[in-house]
């Protein structure tokens, strides 16, 4: 039916621009990757807990995911950098552990994380610049939050329902207040869907 395809393309979400790993100067894994032949069921939302910059540059979200990176493989002995993707303060998305860029373009895959114990292999996690337990995100970050959740939810067919924060499965404060945030993230994202 030509109009149930009309709607569909006028909901449809285009790629946010994803800078991949060759592009913030990433180090290569210290092993392979292990790749889930499946799709991810849901997002994890995580805040990164470092300082609340004010340089919301696009050169600050490169050293920022190379600051995350030599934190999870040498301080947390982790193959790569655990989440899947990072949200800069400005806005700036990076892709995090290798091959997550892949995974989302195709949506078909994901590669097994290290951002969330019990969900590593059936969420993608998306990293938050920032602490947020109490003040609240930039107006970018949080814009870019929800085109990133809305395109990752089109792209595996994740309803927006399925967005979560870090805390709902482990014990620990993270996200901060963008957990208090999630009821408004869900019904952003659905109405972007078109839902």
């Amino acid at each position: 039916d030509t109009g149930r395809d009309a709607r569909a393309a006028a909901t449809r979400i285009d790629q946010p621009t994803i800078a991949n790993c060759a592009t913030w100067g990433a180090r290569p894994p210290s092993s392979p990757v292990s790749v889930v032949q499946s799709r991810p069921n849901k997002i994890i939302i995580h805040h990164t807990a470092f300082p609340n910059t004010t340089d919301y540059s696009l050169a600050q979200a490169y050293r920022n995911s190379r600051d995350i990176q030599n934190l999870h493989m040498d301080t947390n002995g982790w193959l790569d950098t655990g989440q899947h993707f990072t949200n800069s303060r400005g806005g700036y998305l990076t892709e995090g552990r290798h091959g997550s860029l892949y995974g989302l373009l195709h949506g078909q895959s994901m590669v097994q994380g290290a951002h969330c114990v019990g969900q590593n292999s059936q969420a993608i996690g998306i990293e938050n610049d920032g602490i947020y337990l109490d003040v609240q995100p930039p107006q970018a970050l949080w814009n870019s939050l929800v085109w990133f959740c809305a395109f990752t939810c089109q792209q595996y067919g994740i309803p927006p329902t399925e967005i979560y924060g870090h805390k709902d499965f482990n014990n620990t404060q993270c996200p901060g207040l963008l957990h208090d945030r999630l009821p408004e993230l869900r019904s952003t994202v659905a109405a972007r869907l078109g839902g």
